[in-house]
C-alpha cells in the first residue's frame, strides 16, 4: 500500500517515541495506528487505518497487541481453552520481539 507524504494517525501522548527500524519495538503503536498486519486484517476485517487489536496499556505507558495479551478482548466468541494457542500464534505472526519493521517517520506539531 503507498503511503501519502503526510498522514494524521491518534497516538496517545504519552506513548513512546518510535523506535528507529529494526530497533526493539517499544510499543509506540504508530505501525499499528496506520494499517494492520496481515492478523490484525483479519480481526479488523479491513486493510488500512488502525487496527482494532491495538490496545493502550495506561499502567506501562505503551501500546500491546490485544491477540497477544487478550484475545478475548478481539474475539469474545473465541473459547477459554484456545487463547494460549492464539495468543501463540499472534506472536509469531507479528514477529513479537523481532524488532520494529516499520519505516515510517512520525512528527508531532
Amino acid at each position: 500500500m503507498a503511503c501519502p507524504d503526510h498522514m494524521v494517525i491518534l497516538i496517545h501522548p504519552a506513548a513512546p517515541a518510535k523506535p528507529a527500524l529494526g530497533q526493539a519495538c517499544n510499543g509506540c503503536g504508530v505501525c499499528c495506528a496506520w494499517q494492520p498486519c496481515p492478523l490484525g486484517m483479519l480481526v479488523s476485517r479491513r486493510r488500512s487505518g488502525a487496527c482494532v487489536a491495538r490496545q493502550w496499556q495506561e499502567a506501562d505507558h505503551r501500546y500491546s497487541c490485544a491477540m497477544v495479551a487478550a484475545p478475548a478482548a478481539v474475539m469474545p466468541w473465541l473459547p477459554s481453552w484456545a487463547t494460549r494457542s492464539v495468543r501463540s500464534l499472534a506472536r509469531r505472526w507479528i514477529a513479537a520481539g523481532v524488532g520494529c519493521d516499520s519505516d515510517l517517520e512520525s512528527s508531532v506539531n
